[in-house]
């Protein structure tokens, strides 16, 4: 067997089934027009750059019916799962959906499908610094400015030490095996985890955090949307 026979795959994982209340808009953010097209489809377009990858897969909510209006819905590299209705369960769904294809040790990207201005140069960082890395890891940025804690009064209780805090991205990347494994102990305990770093973590293992940019936003509020055009205008 050649090198190139052992060498592990690499897959992309876009959970997409959110419905995006906080926007207030009439479509989830991800269908919002972004630079005349859509979040998602821009997200997509991006992963679809990156050559490594075997196959993407999307999850998306089960009463979807935008996704076959995007350009991306049509590329023979892209297919669909039915997400849930939290962020792990709809990237459960697209690891079992694997099952059979990616071996254990093949690599999975799990992307937000509403980071549309990821970087190329920062997807490759990532490769790089986990290429041999027992556990995986994320892009992460180290977080800049003075912390507060609020009190449930919206007052402030105490300023944090920033020293050592980082504020999680994505992609994050991890091998396939152990994702699915960890990813599946933890629903499996109740531990609805907001990142497949968590899952990792609650089996004891530590994420490596990998320097991403400031580029790399998550549109979660309307004014997102002006900042990643403006971003995006400049080729990031």
């Amino acid at each position: 067997m050649s090198e190139a026979d052992t060498r592990p795959c690499y897959w992309g994982v876009v959970p997409a089934a959110g419905l995006g209340e906080r926007m207030g808009a009439a479509v989830p953010k991800q269908y919002l027009e972004l630079a005349g097209q859509t979040v998602i489809s821009h997200t997509v377009q991006r992963m679809l750059d990156w050559e490594f990858l075997q196959g993407l897969l999307v999850a998306l909510h089960r009463d979807d019916k935008w996704w076959p209006q995007q350009a991306v819905a049509s590329d023979r590299r892209v297919e669909t799962v039915v997400g849930g209705d939290q962020r792990c369960y709809s990237v459960l769904a697209a690891l079992k959906a694997l099952g059979g294809r990616a071996a254990p040790q093949d690599w999975v990207l799990v992307h937000d499908a509403v980071r549309p201005c990821i970087r190329r140069e920062d997807v490759e960082s990532l490769r790089t610094g986990l290429e041999q890395d027992a556990v995986g890891g994320l892009l992460a940025l180290p977080v800049a400015e003075t912390v507060k804690r609020a009190d449930t009064d919206g007052r402030v209780e105490a300023t944090l030490d920033r020293q050592g805090l980082w504020l999680a991205q994505t992609p994050q990347m991890f091998r396939y095996g152990q994702l699915l494994d960890c990813l599946q102990v933890a629903l499996d305990n109740d531990e609805q985890v907001t990142d497949e770093a968590a899952a990792i973590e609650l089996a004891g293992l530590q994420p490596r955090l990998i320097a991403g940019a400031g580029s790399n936003i998550k549109i979660t509020m309307p004014a997102d949307l002006a900042t990643a055009e403006a971003w995006l205008a400049r080729g990031e």
